[in-house]
């Protein structure tokens, strides 16, 4: 069955199978999302009077009993049936009969897609900001505890300043913090409803657009007919990238921890069950599960230009290639979601070593602090920077490091602001349309 087709002329399987492609396997992802779009414009059709109440009433009872179909899992798309509109159709055809060919009345699959994608992108995000969130407590929660453990600070991967296992996990939850903001800015964009804009130039039917955006939980719509169309893929884009910006996060997080667990630094230690071993070398606990968030994450960080080089240049409408955005996207969901889930886990059981800065290839990340100390006593920078320098070269640089450091200014070692960090994540969570404020 194929909504296009006026008669029975079979066309070439060989284009069938090349353009339908793998659609029908992430047609069955968004089938929920189909029905719910039907259910909202076959309630607006019966409120315009483009279907009777009687009609209206039947239909949505069948889309329901559908939907009920889905969400149990007794779901699928027949041999034949091109995609997940059509097979909706025609289950709801064989229910009620010649009503259910009404209800794609004033909408096209172009509208019909954008609108299950729109509420698919939508859930998922939803999902993915309830698992970065979870992650961004762990990470504070950890680091609050540890606040005092004492870690090296590189740049270059060179031994730097001294820095803290609060400060460390503190700067990857707050990177969380951005993150969620992008996620909630593909949010909004997302939250427009595109249902009624047709193939994107409109309907002669009295169509309730506003109507089926409040049915659909959209916050607006797509006011240009022609732009709704033009902004599938384009959504998608602005969507994977902000995947991608969590997914830098965690890729970033997974290789410290993969750095850090080695036996040459040995910051952390994880239980056995969390790491695997080796065939050939007994001594071996590999990092597998960062490693697998990394590579993952890394992967979801090419999205966006994928799809980048999908729509480029194309012209205004619809065009058949949009498709693809699917089985490039969706994947991605998961993949991030359960690499958010496990580095959580992971960050909960990993314990810290208490005394790491007194080994003595440490001792000159102490050099700005002594630097800091002379002038304190009111030697000028230079003169204080030449003389610990000369030190240093000489052999003979000491520091106490039994004195505590005295940094105090906003995000040092001595003031985490974690509360304000808080603060600022329970702002972005806020500016979800639609959603909790606190959804763990």
């Amino acid at each position: 069955m194929k909504l296009w087709n006026k008669d029975a002329t079979k066309y070439s399987e060989a284009v069938e199978a090349f353009t339908v492609g793998r659609d029908r396997e992430f047609d069955l992802m968004m089938a929920r999302h189909d029905v719910e779009g039907s259910i909202a414009h076959v309630t607006m059709l019966g409120e315009v009077g483009l279907m009777t109440a009687q009609e209206a009433a039947a239909a949505i009872k069948g889309l329901q009993d559908i939907r009920r179909e889905i969400t149990e899992g007794r779901f699928h798309i027949e041999e034949g049936v091109e995609d997940v509109h059509s097979q909706v159709e025609l289950l709801l055809t064989r229910q009620i009969g010649d009503i259910g060919k009404k209800i794609h009345s004033g909408r096209s699959r172009n509208d019909q897609v954008a609108v299950d994608i729109k509420l698919f992108l939508k859930e998922r995000m939803a999902a993915i900001r309830t698992e970065a969130h979870g992650l961004f407590h762990t990470l504070l929660d950890k680091g609050w505890a540890h606040r005092e453990v004492g870690l090296p600070g590189y740049t270059h991967l060179q031994v730097a300043m001294p820095s803290s296992v609060g400060l460390w996990l503190g700067a990857y939850a707050e990177s969380l913090v951005d993150d969620l903001t992008m996620l909630s800015a593909a949010y909004t964009v997302t939250d427009k409803n595109p249902l009624g804009s047709g193939a994107g130039y409109g309907s002669s039917f009295p169509l309730n657009r506003k109507r089926t955006t409040e049915l659909l939980g959209f916050t607006t719509l797509n006011w240009n007919a022609a732009y709704a169309q033009m902004s599938r893929g384009k959504t998608e884009r602005l969507v994977a990238m902000a995947l991608a910006c969590l997914g830098s996060t965690l890729a970033r997080l997974s290789m410290d921890a993969c750095l850090y667990l080695g036996q040459d630094l040995g910051f952390l230690v994880f239980p056995p069950s969390l790491t695997t071993g080796s065939s050939l070398m007994p001594h071996k606990k590999n990092p597998d599960v960062f490693e697998m968030i990394r590579g993952k994450c890394n992967r979801i960080q090419s999205i966006p230009n994928e799809l980048a080089l999908l729509s480029a240049n194309l012209p205004s409408g619809y065009h058949r290639e949009m498709q693809l955005t699917k089985e490039i996207l969706f994947p991605a969901f998961d993949e991030l979601a359960d690499s958010l889930r496990m580095a959580g886990m992971m960050i909960q059981a990993m314990e810290v070593r208490a005394d790491i800065l007194a080994a003595e290839k440490y001792r000159y990340i102490f050099s700005v602090e002594a630097v800091n100390q002379l002038v304190n006593q009111g030697i000028p920078f230079r003169e204080a920077y030449r003389k610990v320098g000369n030190e240093i070269e000489a052999g003979h640089f000491q520091f106490d490091t039994a004195k505590p450091l005295g940094h105090t200014h906003e995000g040092s070692i001595g003031n985490l602001c974690y509360a304000e960090i808080r603060a600022e994540m329970d702002n972005v969570m806020a500016s979800f349309p639609g959603l909790t404020t606190n959804p763990s």
